[in-house]
């Protein structure tokens, strides 16, 4: 999919950060973006930044609620007529905090947004995206999480780790079906996002210095842009993920060990 010009994407978590970068990206590139998130007005804010706010509409969607969810197909092809692809990015993240200290609640909205919400919205576009020509497009978002256990990051880690192989499962499943759809798991890195800033305050860590060590989101939204039009299976975004894709092929626990050496410490300074 080399030139989106007329195509449809609907992007989640379009309101700030990657989902937005993302959006603008797209709508730079000549498609139309049907953004999706919680925060109406982030939504708008995101219709005034594009390039042509003509091709931007969004809708308010907690992806937490399937049967919302399970909607939303149709409103989208109400408005739009087709949809060529599905840029799964909406997430949230756990505050640091070792296991036992993470509410029950907590631990159940982090499965249902960054796991469960992705694998419905997944099933529900799928049958519209299979009667394209050309085929669609499907992006899972995981995580650094997602390639090493970093402390107080249990339940957030576990589920960036089970929407990559949701990920991996789905890209082989529609492999068997030769079907024209392409699924691309990326695990982006360290990104300075509103997420990334309020994780480095928690920690501790000078703004200064995180901002530094994290990539533009910008420059990770084309990243992530070309390697779903390019129908790659995976993609590691960003020096500090392959620094510790590269360490996990090596040893799971060297990658570990590395994670640890990282934030163990301001997690764990307080017990």
């Amino acid at each position: 999919m080399d030139d989106v010009t007329g195509k449809v994407f609907v992007v989640t978590g379009a309101a700030n950060g990657i989902g937005r970068c993302v959006a603008i990206d797209l709508v730079s590139r000549g498609a139309t973006v049907v953004g999706a998130d919680i925060n109406e007005v982030g939504l708008a804010e995101t219709g005034h930044l594009v390039a042509d706010p003509d091709r931007f509409r969004f809708h308010v969607l907690d992806i937490a609620d399937r049967e919302s969810v399970q909607q939303f197909p149709d409103l989208v092809l109400a408005d739009t007529g087709h949809v060529d692809g599905l840029f799964n990015i909406a997430g949230i993240p756990q505050d640091t905090q070792p296991i036992a200290e993470v509410s029950d609640d907590r631990i159940d909205l982090i499965t249902r947004v960054n796991y469960f919400g992705t694998v419905w919205l997944t099933r529900a576009f799928l049958p519209h995206l299979e009667k394209r020509p050309d085929g669609g497009v499907v992006l899972i978002t995981s995580s650094l999480s997602g390639l090493a256990p970093f402390p107080g990051a249990a339940f957030y880690g576990a589920s960036k780790a089970a929407v990559a192989f949701f990920g991996y499962g789905l890209a082989q499943d529609l492999r068997g079906r030769k079907s024209k759809v392409t699924v691309t798991t990326v695990l982006p890195g360290t990104i300075w996002t509103d997420l990334v800033r309020q994780t480095s305050k928690s920690l501790g860590t000078p703004e200064a210095l995180a901002k530094n060590f994290a990539m533009a989101p910008e420059k990770a939204a084309s990243k992530i842009i070309d390697a779903v039009l390019s129908g790659r299976v995976r993609a590691v975004i960003g020096k500090d993920a392959h620094v510790f894709n590269g360490a996990r092929r090596l040893s799971s626990r060297l990658s570990e060990r590395m994670a640890y050496a990282q934030v163990g410490w301001f997690v764990y300074r307080r017990s």
